[in-house]
């Protein structure tokens, strides 16, 4: 009982600004908008559970990348959201389900929400995502992918490009299309990544400084990496 009111009168609170936020959108920017929460760790073995506690969020970060490509498509930053989690205690609560996703996708003006569950068995990877409709909380599709832990990143872009098509979103020009498909980022990469946002998520600033040059030096071409460690060091 008491979640929940605090939850209306943060919802309450943050109206206003994303009233705000959503007239501003009506009059320039009027694509569908996606929000990805955190991905939940299913129960996955083979890794520290500080590396899977990274992976909640470089999976979601990497899937928001991916999306952004779709230039029909406005996707609500992991920022955005993360903040959202954190002043409603979320992330301690456990997994988040459609309805309070819902809630938090109107907050930022989104059509959409995806939630996603992840498993790791000693390497077998799988990914399991739900997309939602933010005006009914209803599940309108879900999507699923697997592969050894080697092709994360190959599973990340099999999930984004079904949900582009679930989310009626029109195919990416075949130039762009043929360049992200080209493009692997190594899953070592991927997992500094990973931990870069859960250090910067913690407020371990330096820690976050490190994976984020440490991923950037497995793979050079890591523009969100780059990124990433970027807007850290100038904020």
């Amino acid at each position: 009982m008491g979640s929940r009111f605090t939850f209306a009168l943060v919802c309450a609170a943050l109206l206003p600004l994303a009233a705000g936020g959503l007239g501003a959108q009506a009059r320039g920017d009027t694509r569908p908008a996606i929000a990805v929460m955190p991905f939940d760790n299913g129960g996955s073995y083979g890794q520290g559970k500080e590396d899977f506690d990274a992976l909640q969020r470089g999976i979601a970060g990497m899937l928001i990348s991916e999306l952004a490509l779709n230039p029909s498509a406005r996707v609500v930053e992991r920022e955005q959201i993360q903040k959202l989690i954190e002043e409603q205690n979320l992330g301690a609560s456990g997994r988040v389900d459609p309805q309070t996703a819902a809630k938090l996708g109107k907050l930022v003006g989104a059509r959409y929400v995806v939630l996603g569950t992840f498993i790791d068995f000693y390497g077998d990877f799988r990914v399991d995502v739900r997309l939602v409709n933010v005006e009914t909380s209803e599940i309108v599709k879900v999507e699923s992918d697997r592969a050894q832990r080697d092709h994360l990143y190959d599973i990340i872009k099999t999930v984004a490009t079904q949900l582009m098509k679930d989310a009626n979103l029109p195919g990416l020009a075949k130039p762009a299309s043929d360049q992200r498909m080209s493009r692997q980022v190594p899953t070592e990469a991927l997992t500094f990544y990973s931990r870069a946002l859960l250090y910067q998520d913690r407020g371990q600033r330096d820690k976050a400084v490190e994976m984020y040059q440490r991923a950037i030096a497995v793979f050079p071409e890591y523009s969100e990496a780059a990124e990433g460690l970027k807007r850290l060091k100038n904020s």
